[in-house]
């Protein structure tokens, strides 16, 4: 689960386009939009039980051809947006490799048991004081 940013890179390819927003003129001339793809199935950085966990945990992210994509549109300068996409790429795969804990199943205690019963039975009683006797 140790990797760096930089052992991604040799797996790592960048495709830009024109992106939306803000920029005026500016957005209209230059390509600032990235796409970056990422080639996990031939990444020798992660083994292969690492790989099916991410794999699994960024299904929505793969494209028709096995590569993770992210893309960044924030900034106006296409070096800032790849730097984004990196940054963005290596937290969604260390995300992906946390291991969850398993979690342990637990009984409530006597005590709270009690204090749920006692105060079922004082809102039973309260409820019924406040019902109409015909009776009497």
């Amino acid at each position: 689960m140790n990797f760096a940013k930089e052992d991604l890179m040799p797996f790592i390819s960048f495709h830009t386009s024109r992106s939306g927003g803000k920029g005026g003129q500016h957005v209209n001339k230059v390509a600032t939009k990235v796409e970056l793809r990422f080639d996990l199935w031939n990444a020798t950085v992660f083994n292969d039980e690492e790989k099916n966990r991410i794999a699994n945990k960024l299904s929505s992210r793969f494209q028709s051809d096995n590569l993770l994509q992210v893309i960044s549109q924030e900034s106006r300068s296409q070096q800032r947006n790849k730097l984004l996409a990196m940054d963005q790429l290596y937290q969604l795969l260390t995300q992906a490799l946390k291991v969850q804990k398993v979690r342990k199943k637990t009984k409530p205690s006597r005590k709270a048991k009690e204090a749920r019963l006692t105060e079922k039975r004082k809102q039973a009683l309260k409820k019924i004081d406040r019902q109409i006797r015909w009776d009497s």
